[in-house]
């Protein structure tokens, strides 16, 4: 399945890379399609910035996860990381495709039962809940609550099924933004505290069902996951074994992360028989299924300095450069190659507002749409709206068919909140 993946992704003589959403192609007028649908349609219809998904392409890998599980053991359970791409659409996709889901907000928990997910399906996660949202979880009856701390234990009312988050002491090699793992986290209960921590939740009368554990994101490297598998089975017998997720994806060409199915099976290994294992796959299930459409409004050259090309958003609808230093490609939606070496700029009144640096462009101008692959995980979730900026629509497009399951904010949302 993780290979026909990989094949699917780049069809052969589109010159569309494994970055972009299953499926895409360069159609016959030489635009980017998407899902079947032609993105200047699609911006044409919608307006940009927009966030362009694939539907197709969730389905496919979120069955890739079950197939890969379902071949090796009858005993596991995907569970999607919905902060990843937390929008009721895409609760409902994956709800009917029958995986758990976990939720790190009462907000999140909102959209997931408003998506369509059973309570008993839902995994509620934090490292800081409040009160009122561990009752609100509760009278809606999750099915588990993932204990982060010992001042936690406290608010939970039994009975309740929990797992206990344990900080395993490994350290991945991703950003340190996105490490969980090592000793020095804000998440979980160390080592030398999981026994009292064990003892508390019995004191409590709360049913503890298993451990759980997540390395961080955008790993490539699975070694740490035998690891830790390791370091949890050494911590008792349950039936419930949470890996977490964090399996890396492809951002830029040159990079290839492990196939769905290697990470399956090293999850699987490292389980002792008999336990039920869990995975909390996140940006692997949504990241490569999402694009963001730009128009291009000014490109300035400065000689012997740099080339910007200016789009009508920025970093109040993908933080991740900001952030991380994330990185991306970048094409003209209807003259894929290089050719100039831009500096992707965005609109809002920042010096460090760039959305990339060095990269190659086909002779932008204004008018133009630019298409930025791989941004289907914390995109939307991390919208943001500085310089009063709307943000962008989702768009969801399957089968040739385009249409918003997000609509774009107007000016008016702006001031829906104010109190005059």
């Amino acid at each position: 399945m993780s290979r026909r993946l990989e094949q699917q992704a780049a069809p052969a003589g589109t010159g569309v890379s494994h970055v972009f959403p299953i499926g895409s192609r360069l159609n016959e007028r030489g635009w980017l399609e998407i899902g079947g649908c032609d993105v200047s349609e699609v911006a044409a219809e919608f307006g940009t910035p927009a966030y362009v998904y694939a539907v197709d392409d969730i389905r496919t890998r979120a069955r890739a996860y079950v197939d890969g599980f379902r071949k090796r053991t009858d005993h596991f359970e995907v569970v999607y990381a919905s902060k990843a791409f937390p929008c009721t659409a895409a609760y409902r996709l994956l709800a009917e495709e029958g995986i758990a889901c976990d939720v790190a907000s009462g907000g999140e928990l909102y959209l997931a039962l408003r998506g369509g997910f059973a309570p008993e399906k839902i995994y509620f996660h934090g490292n800081n809940k409040s009160q009122a949202e561990i009752a609100y979880a509760q009278e809606a009856g999750v099915g588990h609550v993932v204990i982060d701390s010992f001042h936690e234990i406290g608010l939970i009312e039994a009975p309740q099924k929990v797992m206990l988050r344990v900080t395993p002491g490994i350290k991945p090699t991703t950003h340190d933004y996105i490490a969980t793992g090592q000793v020095d986290s804000k998440f979980g209960f160390g080592l030398d505290d999981v026994p009292r921590a064990i003892g508390a939740v019995g004191r409590r009368g709360l049913e503890l069902v298993g451990l759980h554990a997540h390395l961080g994101s955008q790993i490539f490297d699975l070694g740490p996951y035998e690891k830790l598998a390791e370091v949890l089975t050494q911590m008792g017998d349950y039936p419930l074994l949470n890996l977490g997720g964090g399996l890396g994806i492809a951002y830029t060409n040159d990079e290839h992360p492990p196939p769905i199915d290697e990470y399956v099976e090293t999850l699987v290994n490292g389980a002792p028989d008999g336990v039920t294992v869990l995975c909390e796959p996140g940006r692997s299930l949504v990241g490569n299924a999402g694009v963001t459409i730009y128009t291009v409004g000014t490109v300035k050259e400065i000689p012997d300095v740099r080339t910007y090309v200016a789009v009508d958003g920025g970093m109040s609808d993908n933080l991740r450069p900001m952030l991380y230093g994330a990185r991306y490609e970048a094409e003209i939606a209807n003259r894929f190659g290089g050719g100039t070496v831009c500096t992707i700029a965005g609109k809002h009144c920042e010096s460090g507002d760039v959305l990339q640096r060095d990269v190659e462009l086909n002779d932008p101008k204004p008018g133009d749409l630019l298409v930025m692959p791989a941004t289907g995980a914390y995109g939307h979730a991390m919208a943001n709206n500085y310089n009063g900026i709307p943000r962008p629509p989702v768009i969801f497009c399957e089968d040739g068919d385009a249409r918003a399951v997000v609509r774009r904010e107007s000016y008016e949302d702006l001031a829906l909140r104010d109190v005059l």
